[in-house]
């Protein structure tokens, strides 16, 4: 019999511990479970180390734990603001370069679209209720290891439109982009990557002055106020950082 490998993430220990319990009585299921998201990434490497990876990982959607405790990889930056929370979401997008083999479900206490259709889109595979029956998380558990994509039937109409309106919004992010020059776009993804005038400047050989020039006809051009809606939006239409090629400029701060 081939078992499923099956992380709980949650920091709610007596439900991380009830599930995982639940989980566990199932005669093809292995299961363990973290407390936070730094938990989850240490029982995830070390499983891995061990040749016993990890088939499925169910996240709290409310998860709570700082971002800092998660190693510096580029999808783990753009999941959320240095230093600030790092939910089941976020959390599900910066495991999705590093263990792409994993299967991920966000479980939330009440089913929200818009967030439902983030979790889609930063990797998810799947949402559920954290009330829902034990058989129907175990439906959803076996399904997403066949590629499918579980969403609650109340949550199918909620979660198309939001998808259709990011896309929507997508569309026009991208066509914002493609008003900057060449330079500019240049600049941009320096923004994206979180360097500040300072380093744009060594970076592209240029005064501050003149990247201050660049920073503003960006912003200009992109209706923003902000190098942070600037890079949403950059995210927005697919724009990547620029590689950082020593973590002095990795801690850069951006300036407005």
């Amino acid at each position: 019999m081939q078992r499923i490998r099956v992380l709980v993430v949650d920091d709610h220990r007596i439900f991380a511990e009830s599930l995982a319990a639940a989980l566990a009585a199932e005669q093809d299921v292995d299961v363990a479970a973290a407390g936070s998201a730094a938990a989850a990434l240490r029982n995830l490497e070390r499983a891995a180390a061990d040749g016993r990876r990890f088939d499925v990982l169910l996240a709290d959607a409310d998860l709570a734990a700082p971002l800092t405790a998660v190693p510096a990889q580029p999808s783990a930056r753009d999941a959320a603001p240095r230093g600030g929370p790092l939910d089941g979401i976020a959390l599900v997008s910066a495991l999705r370069s590093g263990h792409p083999y994993l299967r991920t479900v966000v479980v939330a206490e009440r089913d929200e679209p818009r967030r439902a259709a983030a979790a889609l889109q930063a990797g998810a595979s799947g949402w559920v209720a954290k009330d829902c029956s034990l058989s129907r998380l175990l439906a959803v558990i076996r399904g997403v290891l066949r590629d499918e994509t579980h969403l609650p039937p109340a949550l199918l109409t909620g979660v198309l439109r939001e998808l259709t309106a990011a896309r929507k919004h997508r569309t026009e992010s991208e066509r914002l982009v493609e008003s900057l020059t060449p330079r500019e776009r240049e600049v941009l993804r320096c923004m994206v990557a979180g360097l500040g005038r300072k380093a744009v400047a060594e970076r592209l050989f240029l005064s501050p002055h003149t990247v201050r020039t660049h920073m503003q006809n960006v912003l200009g051009k992109l209706g923003v106020h902000s190098t942070l809606a600037a890079v949403a939006l950059a995210r927005r239409a697919g724009v990547g950082p620029v590689e950082i090629e020593t973590a002095a400029a990795a801690a850069s701060v951006p300036v407005p």
